[in-house]
C-alpha cells in the first residue's frame, strides 16, 4: 500500500498533467497536440516507470519459480545465494538492455523518423510480454531475463526518441513544459507498476508472469493511437527535405496557420546543416565545436541518476514541475542538485525512512534538443542514454555496498555528486530558455573557442535574442 506522501506526490502528478492540458488548450495550441502528447507517452517514458516498480511484488514468487524449475531439471537445490544471484540478474539485465536501446536510437530514429521509431518499438515490447507471458508454462527462468533485455531495448530507445519527438514538435514557448511530460509519465508509470502489483489485482502468486506481460497493454495503446499523429515537422524538413509536409504537420499540431517566424527558424538550421549527414557519436568528440555542449550532456545525464533518486525511488514532485515553469533552466538544475544533495545526506536507512521530495524535472531530457543542431542531436540522445543506463547499472550494483559500509551515511556520496553537479551547471551552462539554437551555440562557442577567434559565433545583433512570452502550464 502507499504511503500519504506518496499518495500525495503521485496525485499531484495527476493535477500537473491535466493542468498542462487544459493550459495548452485555452492558450490557443492545438488539442492535436495534446493528444499526440498522452498518446507518445503511453507506450514511451511510462514504460521506463512502469517496468521498474512491477518487480517489487513478484519477487519472492519468481525466486522460488527459480529453485523449482532448477530442481525439476537438474534435481538440484539451490543456496540462496544462488538464487538471490540469479534474481539480481534478471533486475539488472534491464539495465542493459535499456544502454543496448540508447545505442541504437540514433540510426533508428534517422531512418525510420521519430514518431516511426516510436511505433517499430513496440516490436521489442510485445516480444518481451510474449516471453514472460510464456516462461511459466514453459519453465524457464532463462526466458524471463530474455524479456527482461527486450523491454530494457525498449526503454531505451523510449527514454531518448520521446523527449527527442516532444522537443522538436512542440512551439518554442511550449518546450519546456512539453518535454517535462516525459518525465512526469516516468513518474505515472511507476505509480501504475505499484497499483497493478498489488496482490488483489496482478501481484498474487497465480498472476505473476501476467504482471510482467502486461507492460503490453500501454504499447498497444500507442499503436492504435499515435499513427493519427504527424511525425516531428523539423525532422521532415531538415532530414527529409519536405516543406509540404513539415507545414501540413505544423497546421495539424498548432491547430491554426503557420507563423513565418516559426517556419524561418526551422529553415534557418536547416540552411546551417545543409549538405551534412548525421553526426556518429564517435565524430563529436573530437569536434571542437560541441565539446562544451557534450561535457554538459555527458555530466547532467550522469548526474540524474548518480544523484540517487532511484535509490530514493522518489520521482519528481509537483514543485520541481512549477520551478520548472517559473525560472529558466539553468537556474534551475542548480537549485535542483543543491536541494537533492542535502535531502539525500538526511535520509535515513530504515523501514521507516523519511521520504523526501526531491526535484527531478525534465531539464535533461530537453537539454540534447535545444543545445545540438539536427544532424547531431540523434549521436547526443544516444550519449546521454547511455550515460545514464550505465549509471543505474553502477547505482545499482554499487548501492547495496554503500549501505552496509556507510549505514546511515549511504547518501552522502550522492550529496557530494548534486553538489558538483550545481556548480558546474552554475559556472558552465548558458541559459537555454526561448532562445535560439544560433543564439545558444554562440553562447557555447565562447567556451569551445575561448581565446581564439569565434568563426562559428553568431553576430551580436543576432545574439540580443528577445525572449518571447513563455507559457506556464500552472498558470491556472
Amino acid at each position: 500500500m502507499f504511503s500519504n506522501t506518496e499518495l500525495l506526490f503521485f496525485i499531484n502528478k495527476y493535477i500537473y498533467i491535466y493542468v498542462l492540458c487544459f493550459h495548452v488548450t485555452l492558450q490557443g495550441s492545438s488539442l492535436r497536440l495534446v493528444l499526440m502528447v498522452l498518446a507518445a507517452g503511453t507506450g514511451g517514458t511510462l514504460q521506463y516507470g512502469y517496468n521498474l516498480a512491477i518487480m517489487n511484488a513478484p519477487t519472492t514468487f519468481i525466486q522460488t519459480f527459480i529453485n523449482e524449475t532448477v530442481r525439476e531439471r537438474w534435481a538440484v537445490q539451490l543456496e540462496d545465494y544462488q538464487v538471490t544471484l540469479v534474481w539480481t540478474i534478471i533486475v539488472s539485465i534491464f539495465s542493459l538492455g535499456g544502454l543496448a536501446g540508447a545505442l541504437i536510437t540514433g540510426p533508428m530514429s534517422i531512418h525510420l523518423g521519430r514518431k516511426k521509431c516510436l511505433l517499430v518499438n513496440n516490436v521489442f515490447l510485445m516480444a518481451g510480454a510474449l516471453f514472460a507471458v510464456t516462461s511459466r508454462v514453459a519453465r524457464s527462468f532463462e526466458m524471463i531475463i530474455i524479456s527482461r533485455i527486450l523491454v530494457g531495448i525498449n526503454c531505451g530507445i523510449g527514454m531518448n526518441v520521446q523527449p527527442m519527438y516532444f522537443g522538436e514538435s512542440a512551439p518554442k514557448h511550449l518546450r519546456g513544459a512539453v518535454s517535462l511530460t516525459s518525465a512526469v509519465f516516468a513518474a505515472f508509470g511507476v505509480m501504475l507498476g505499484q497499483v497493478v502489483g498489488l496482490r488483489e489485482i496482478l501481484g498474487s502468486e497465480p498472476c505473476w508472469q501476467y504482471l510482467l506481460a502486461s507492460n503490453a497493454i500501454p504499447g498497444l495503446i500507442q499503436l492504435l493511437t499515435l499513427p493519427w499523429f504527424p511525425e516531428s515537422p523539423r525532422y521532415l524538413l531538415i532530414d527529409r527535405g519536405d516543406k509540404e509536409a513539415c507545414i501540413k504537420a505544423l497546421r495539424t499540431l498548432r491547430g491554426c496557420e503557420v507563423q513565418s517566424s516559426e517556419l524561418d527558424e526551422i529553415l534557418q538550421e536547416q540552411a546551417e546543416t545543409q549538405g551534412m549527414r548525421p553526426r556518429r557519436i564517435w565524430e563529436l568528440f573530437p569536434d571542437r565545436s560541441v565539446r562544451w555542449q557534450l561535457i554538459s550532456v555527458i555530466i547532467i545525464s550522469s548526474a540524474m541518476q548518480l544523484c540517487g533518486n532511484d535509490s530514493v525511488r522518489m520521482g519528481s514532485c509537483l514543485c520541481g514541475d512549477i520551478l520548472l515553469e517559473l525560472t529558466d533552466r539553468r537556474h534551475l538544475t542548480k537549485p535542483r542538485y543543491c536541494i537533492l544533495g542535502f535531502s539525500l545526506s538526511e535520509e535515513k536507512n530504515d523501514n521507516d525512512s523519511y521520504r523526501y521530495f526531491v526535484i527531478i524535472s525534465g531539464v535533461t531530457g530537453v537539454l540534447p534538443t535545444e543545445i545540438f543542431n539536427q544532424a547531431a542531436r540523434p549521436a547526443a540522445y544516444m550519449i546521454a542514454g547511455s550515460m545514464m543506463w550505465i549509471n543505474l547499472f553502477i547505482v545499482g550494483m554499487v548501492f547495496p555496498f554503500l549501505v552496509s559500509g556507510l549505514k546511515e551515511y549511504c547518501f552522502v556520496p550522492f550529496a557530494v555528486v548534486c553538489l558538483l553537479s550545481a556548480v558546474y551547471v552554475g559556472m558552465f551552462l548558458p541559459e537555454t530558455q526561448g532562445k535560439t539554437l544560433s543564439v545558444i551555440t554562440s553562447e557555447f562557442n565562447r567556451l569551445n573557442f575561448k581565446g581564439q577567434n569565434q568563426k562559428h559565433s553568431v553576430s551580436p545583433t543576432e545574439a540580443q535574442y528577445q525572449l518571447g512570452e513563455v507559457l506556464h502550464s500552472t498558470s491556472l
